[in-house]
C-alpha cells in the first residue's frame, strides 16, 4: 500500500512552490521522518519529510513548480530489493533489445543502409553511394548517415577564408529562475510602475559615530556580546525621524493612508538564494545592543535559510546597506507596500568645508527613496536631514532632541 505525499501549506499568502532539490532518490530507503526534499516558496525554504518508512517513489522533478496540496511524491511498503530486481530486468531488457539492434544492422548487403540510415540520408538528399559505410563488410550505420549530414551541412559551396576565432571560452550556460528570484522580479517592477518613486540624497560626516566606535566598542561587546555597528545608529536615528515625520512610516491601502505609531525596521539581508529583508519588530523601544543582537540573529538565520515567514512579513520602513559591497550611491526601489526605503553606502574620506577650513572626513553618502504620492518633497528632505543630524551629533540620540 502506497501513501501520497503532497505539498504541505506553507503560508497564508503562499500559493505555489518549487521543488529545488531531491534530498533521497528515486527507489530510495526512507525512514519515517526523514528529510527528502527542499521546497522553495517566494520567501523561504522548506523541508519536506516522509510521513512513513518505505521506498520513495518521485512524481514530480527538480525545478517544477508545484500547486499547494500537488502530489510530490509517494511512499509504498518494503525495502528496495523489488526496485533492484526491476531495474535490473529493464538493464537486461535494454540490453536485449540494443543486441537485437545490431543483429538487424548486420543482415544489410554491403553498402546499403539500414533504414533509419536510410530515412537520414534520404532527408539530406544525401546519395548512399557516396558514403562510406563503416559497419561489417561496408554496410552504412545510423552513425554514417549523420556523420555524411555533418559533412554536408559543413562543406562549403565556395572555398573561403576561415574566421579568427575569438580567443577565451565562450560557454554560455541558463538556469531557471527561482521562485524567490522570480518574485522579486515581480515585485521590483510592480513597485516602478505603481508608485510615483522619487530618491532625495544627502551626506553623512561618519566621525563622530566612528569615534564613540573606537572609544567603547570594546567595552560594549564585553558587556553585551555583540559587536557595536552602524546599522545600530542608523535605526535609532531613522526611529527618532520617524516620530517627526510620521507619513514616512505610513502605507497606502486603497483609498486610505495607513500611519503606524511604531517603527518596525526592514533590514535588507543578502542570502545564498538572493536578497531577504528580515524585520525588527518595535526597534523604537529596543536599545542599540538590542538591535545589534537581533541584526546578528538574523543575518546568521539568512545565511543558513532558516528565516520564517513571520520574520520576513510586515515592516514600516526599510534600511539597506550597500556600502558593505563597495556601493558609492544608488536609488534604494521601496520595499511595497512601505512608502521609503533609506540607502547606506561606502565610507570615503572625502575633503570637506569645516568651520572655513578644508579637512578630510569619513562622509557617507545616503538616499531616500520614497513615494511621491504619500510622502510630499518636504517631508522626505526634512526627514533625510533630521537622519543627518542625529548620526553626526550621536548625543541627540540619547537626550531625543
Amino acid at each position: 500500500m502506497s501513501l501520497v505525499i503532497k505539498v504541505p501549506p506553507v503560508g497564508e499568502s503562499i500559493s505555489e512552490v518549487t521543488l529545488s532539490q531531491w534530498i533521497k532518490k528515486n527507489g530510495d530507503y526512507v525512514e519515517m521522518d526523514e528529510v527528502i526534499a527542499e521546497l522553495e516558496s517566494d520567501k523561504a525554504t522548506f523541508e519536506l519529510t516522509a510521513e512513513k518508512a518505505g521506498t520513495l517513489k518521485t512524481i514530480a522533478n527538480e525545478g517544477d513548480t508545484l500547486q499547494i496540496g500537488a502530489p510530490v511524491c509517494s511512499i509504498e511498503e518494503g525495502g528496495k530489493q523489488a526496485d533492484a530486481k526491476q531495474s535490473a530486468v529493464k538493464a537486461e531488457s535494454k540490453e536485449s533489445a540494443t543486441k537485437t539492434e545490431e543483429l538487424k544492422a548486420s543482415t544489410y548487403a554491403a553498402g546499403a543502409p539500414s533504414p533509419s540510415a536510410a530515412k537520414i540520408l534520404a532527408e539530406k538528399g544525401v546519395d548512399a553511394a557516396d558514403v562510406k559505410g563503416s559497419g561489417v563488410g561496408g554496410r552504412l550505420t545510423k552513425e554514417d548517415a549523420i556523420k555524411a549530414e555533418s559533412f554536408k551541412k559543413s562543406e562549403p559551396a565556395e572555398v573561403k577564408k576561415a574566421p579568427v576565432s575569438a580567443p577565451g571560452s565562450r560557454v554560455e550556460r541558463r538556469e531557471k529562475m527561482s521562485s524567490l528570484r522570480k518574485t522579486v522580479a515581480k515585485r521590483l517592477v510592480s513597485v516602478k510602475n505603481e508608485t510615483a518613486m522619487l530618491t532625495t540624497f544627502n551626506e553623512v560626516d561618519m566621525q563622530p559615530i566612528m569615534d564613540i566606535r573606537a572609544k567603547y566598542k570594546d567595552k560594549f561587546k564585553e558587556k553585551y556580546g555583540v559587536g557595536l555597528g552602524f546599522m545600530s545608529f542608523f535605526t535609532k536615528a531613522v526611529c527618532e525621524a520617524l516620530k517627526d515625520f510620521p507619513s514616512v512610516n505610513a502605507r497606502i491601502e486603497g483609498e486610505e493612508i495607513v500611519f503606524n505609531d511604531f517603527a518596525d525596521i526592514s533590514i535588507a539581508v543578502s542570502a545564498p538564494k538572493g536578497l531577504v529583508v528580515p524585520v525588527i519588530r518595535n526597534a523604537e523601544a529596543m536599545t542599540l545592543a538590542d538591535i545589534e543582537a537581533s541584526v546578528v540573529a538574523l543575518a546568521v538565520k539568512a545565511r543558513d535559510g532558516k528565516l520564517t515567514i513571520e520574520e520576513m512579513t510586515g515592516g514600516t520602513f526599510t534600511i539597506t546597506n550597500g556600502g558593505v559591497f563597495g556601493s558609492m550611491m544608488s536609488t534604494p526601489i521601496i520595499n511595497a507596500p512601505q512608502s521609503a526605503i533609506l540607502g547606506m553606502h561606502n565610507i570615503v574620506e572625502r575633503p570637506v568645508a569645516l568651520n572655513g577650513q578644508v579637512v578630510i572626513r569619513p562622509i557617507m553618502y545616503v538616499a531616500l527613496s520614497y513615494d511621491h504620492r504619500i510622502i510630499d518633497g518636504r517631508e522626505s528632505v526634512g526627514f533625510l536631514v533630521r537622519v543627518k543630524q542625529l548620526l553626526e551629533d550621536p548625543t541627540r540620540l540619547l537626550l531625543g532632541v
